[in-house]
């Protein structure tokens, strides 16, 4: 059966999503096409009727909640989260999901690692919440590190955790420090067009036992270089992109990927992105 798919962003031309799709198809033998569609959010309302033609779609910044007045019904993880990245069309109704959790969890698997103990979180945006709330539920201290503790994302962050029970805490990203189980970057610094940015020092990720870096372009982010630097280990956010990639793909159709893989997945994302963006 072919399957229709798509995702829908602004801006959108830069999206991994249809070579890992595709790649995922591949894996199956399965036919399909997955394409990108640039969507400003004044057009999202007009985009819905074309939508619902579609076997299902992703969903990325900035329509992740925006799209949820449009949906039929939402699965428990993306009530949870207030927040859709991927849809199923079931009999005709639209059913909103949310795989950043799912992949997140699953890329420190592979990556060896398990959520537990202290865990530094860069960042109180989207993804950050996702990430924080996901640690909170799994008994994790949550520390919080944002350039404005004093902010309104911050703070409702921390309101939050704290209303589920967690030990929760906020501090200014430069003063971040002490010794940390996890540290996750769910900023967009080090992304690329700007990929000099870093959420962390070495002097902070000396006490730190593994990093995370949701960006995934580039693959070898400043922040993974200064891990590397002082020997903690680290991994980048290519993991996470695909086994969201292969939830969706479950979600629609039931698919079944294998570890390896997915791991041999990665490895040809990593290569195909270092193609298209380094220069000629």
């Amino acid at each position: 059966m072919f399957a229709r798919l798509a995702v829908i962003g602004h801006p959108i031309g830069h999206s991994m999503s249809p070579f890992i799709h595709q790649q995922l198809f591949s894996l199956l033998s399965r036919s399909g096409s997955y394409s990108c569609i640039d969507v400003l959010p004044e057009q999202l309302p007009q985009q819905m009727a074309f939508l619902r033609t579609l076997d299902g779609f992703n969903v990325t910044i900035p329509h992740k909640q925006a799209v949820l007045a449009f949906l039929d019904e939402l699965d428990p993880v993306a009530e949870r989260y207030g927040a859709v990245n991927t849809v199923l069309q079931k009999n005709g109704r639209l059913i909103g999901c949310n795989t950043d959790a799912f992949g997140f969890i699953h890329a420190l698997r592979l990556a060896g690692v398990t959520p537990t103990g202290r865990v530094l979180i860069c960042g109180c945006g989207g993804v950050a919440r996702t990430i924080a709330l996901e640690c909170a539920l799994r008994g994790c201290e949550v520390t919080l590190a944002v350039r404005n503790p004093e902010g309104q994302n911050a703070q409702k962050l921390l309101g939050e955790l704290q209303g589920l029970g967690a030990k929760a805490s906020i501090t200014p990203l430069e003063s971040a420090g002490g010794h940390f189980n996890l540290a996750v970057n769910a900023t967009p610094l080090g992304m690329y067009p700007n990929p000099n940015g870093c959420a962390l020092s070495r002097q902070q990720l000396l006490g730190v036992d593994f990093v995370f870096d949701t960006v995934y372009n580039p693959e070898n982010t400043l922040l993974l270089q200064r891990a590397a630097e002082v020997g903690v280990p680290f991994a980048g956010g290519m993991l996470m992109l695909v086994l969201q990639a292969a939830e969706a793909q479950r979600l629609w159709y039931g698919a079944e990927f294998s570890d390896g893989d997915l791991k041999s997945l990665i490895s040809a994302a990593n290569e195909e992105m270092t193609r298209r963006f380094t220069p000629a």
